[in-house]
């Protein structure tokens, strides 16, 4: 579900120049990073699939902590990883997404229904479903 501009409880900014082979910057300076293609693309350093995955990890750290708060969940001391993967497909390229959560004090049964439940809330699943292939692990 959409959210309207007056619904809009922050917005960032970020600049790119030169694409895939330059810099991209937050209007705040909190961000400024060079960024190329990944080294099995020709380039080396900091790319924007590891910062779409950083964002993407966060976001989902997130959303579990919001579900964990609700299911009365203890998941002091887990960690979420993501790793978005590009690849070339009929119309150029595309995106892939792994998901995956360690979280020590639930049992597996519990860690995959928290998961579930995350992927449902986590405001970047919500903005790739249906558009790219997101797996939980």
């Amino acid at each position: 579900m959409s959210i309207q501009q007056t619904d809009v409880l922050y917005t960032a900014v970020a600049t790119a120049e030169n694409g895939r082979d330059g810099r991209v910057a937050t209007d705040d300076g909190t961000l400024d990073v060079v960024v190329n293609p990944p080294k099995e693309m020709g380039g080396s350093g900091t790319n924007p699939e590891q910062l779409f995955a950083a964002g993407y990890s966060a976001c989902f750290q997130g959303a579990l902590a919001v579900v964990a708060r609700q299911e009365k969940a203890d998941i002091t001391g887990s960690t979420v990883t993501a790793k978005v993967g590009i690849g070339k497909n009929a119309d150029g390229f595309g995106l892939m997404v792994e998901i995956s959560a360690d979280i020590p004090n639930t049992d597996p049964a519990t860690a995959r229904a928290l998961l579930e439940k995350a992927h449902q809330v986590c405001p970047y699943s919500k903005a790739t479903k249906g558009n790219i292939t997101v797996t939980l692990t």
